[in-house]
């Protein structure tokens, strides 16, 4: 071989060296922001769906994707740090779970693309401009509208009939909290003879001596809005309303699974399934302005037997007719 090709040569495999080891690193970036603290199972679940669903449709952490994840564990204060983080490594696309989340990252951003999943009233939280068109920067999948609430009162009417005095909590600094407690307000007086009282659960000392306080009548129960702050703190609300026997209804399955009497309401690892298409079509070159923001499609009745004999119900067969899980 004369030297001239030969130096050709070597200088070709030199340049190519790089250029295939750049092959190999990630091409494009993917943010999560997570709202369970990091060791939730009900946030791992959801974690994991994302990340499979993704992979599923061609995307592999460490080969064509790097995956960035901030679990911000329903602190007021952490929700802001961690959307600037993620934001700074300059992402593809961000997903977002929770309201307090979403509301951090458009403060940051409005050009980084943000899909988001188990809103409540996305539109009214300022969110999107409407469902069919969201505009801007985000889109996503929203939890249940606040119709869905006045059934959670019905249900626990139905598993405790005597009940006279309902405690709600709820997250009042949200536009979500206030429309899911006006939904059972609107259905309680007169038709059902039932009294209610709000209960905020930003505070978790506040959670505990208002249940307290509460519980010392007869004849209480206890729904638990959909909220961040909830879920956070959803093992000591289920303790409390078991130390104190108060009936207990939730919007999601997790709750009963915990130790919770019964839920209704959307499938939330099949709504973070689906978002993970939709983190997909951003990544494919699609607009979350042109995504319409998409409801639950699956919704589900769980009744946990073992605490309905804990707090001395016998629940009945309609109910349990009804059913799509009876844990035991």
């Amino acid at each position: 071989m004369k030297r001239r090709e030969f130096i050709a040569l070597l200088g070709g495999a030199a340049a190519i060296g790089p250029l295939a080891a750049r092959a190999q690193q990630p091409t494009r970036r993917v943010g999560l922001l997570m709202s369970q603290v990091e060791n939730d199972s009900e946030g791992q679940a959801r974690f994991r769906v994302i990340v499979d669903g993704l992979q599923q449709l061609g995307w592999t952490d460490g080969r064509n994707v790097r995956f960035d994840v901030r679990w911000t564990a329903g602190s007021p204060a952490d929700p802001g740090k961690y959307a600037a983080e993620l934001v700074a490594l300059k992402p593809d696309v961000i997903f977002a779970s929770g309201s307090v989340n979403v509301a951090a990252l458009q403060r940051i951003t409005r050009s980084v693309p943000i899909v988001f999943a188990n809103i409540i009233d996305p539109v009214g939280a300022g969110f999107v401009a409407s469902l069919a068109r969201p505009g801007g920067n985000t889109t996503g999948f929203s939890a249940f509208e606040y119709s869905l609430a006045g059934k959670w009162l019905e249900l626990l009417k139905e598993l405790a009939p005597n009940l006279t005095r309902v405690a709600v909590l709820r997250d009042s600094s949200l536009a979500a909290g206030i429309g899911q407690y006006a939904a059972i307000q609107a259905l309680a007086p007169p038709s059902l003879g039932v009294e209610l009282t709000p209960i905020d659960v930003q505070d978790p000392s506040e959670i505990e001596r208002a249940i307290t306080a509460f519980a010392r009548e007869p004849n209480s129960g206890l729904i638990v809005t959909g909220s961040t702050g909830a879920v956070v703190r959803r093992n000591r609300i289920i303790a409390l309303a078991l130390k104190y026997r108060l009936p207990n209804v939730y919007g999601f399955r997790y709750y009963p699974a915990s130790g919770g009497l019964a839920s209704y309401g959307p499938d939330a690892i099949d709504v973070h399934k689906r978002a993970a298409a939709y983190v997909d079509r951003v990544l494919k070159g699609e607009k979350p302005a042109d995504l319409p923001v998409q409801a639950p499609t699956k919704y589900e009745l769980v009744i946990n037997l073992k605490t309905a004999k804990a707090l001395g119900i016998t629940v009945p067969q309609a109910v349990l007719a009804r059913a799509d899980e009876v844990i035991e």
